[in-house]
């Protein structure tokens, strides 16, 4: 491999990274919705001034129910490439993928339940 190529190859990667999200974030309503669930949660965090283990929690949190939403939309994709008839085997992997993201998103709002309450209370 060319060392002289690795920050190139580093940065374009970056690059598409970024085209992805980007990608998915016009096209994809669920995505938008995370997104948007995300900063209002940013938001409160800030106005209720949580401590920095709390932020932790929330940062991983928004992070990963985006990272599965994101999948959940590559999976979808391909899926879709494959395929454009009705077909069970396609059907099944795509509601399991957004089954994954549900059970994730669900539990990341009982976790803000848990981590906000005590600062409201």
């Amino acid at each position: 491999m060319d060392q002289k190529n690795l920050p190139n190859r580093k940065v374009l990667s970056f690059k598409y990274a970024c085209s992805g999200i980007y990608a998915a974030l016009k096209e994809e309503p669920n995505l938008k919705f995370h997104f948007i669930a995300g900063i209002i949660v940013i938001l409160t965090s800030v106005a209720l001034k949580i401590s920095i283990q709390d932020w932790l929690i929330i940062i991983f949190l928004i992070g990963f129910v985006i990272s599965l939403e994101l999948t959940n939309t590559a999976i979808e994709a391909v899926v879709d490439a494959f395929t454009d008839k009705e077909h069970p085997g396609a059907k099944l992997v795509k509601d399991i993928s957004a089954g994954a993201v549900l059970v994730a998103a669900i539990t990341s709002a009982i976790i803000g339940l848990i981590i906000f309450l005590p600062y409201i209370s």
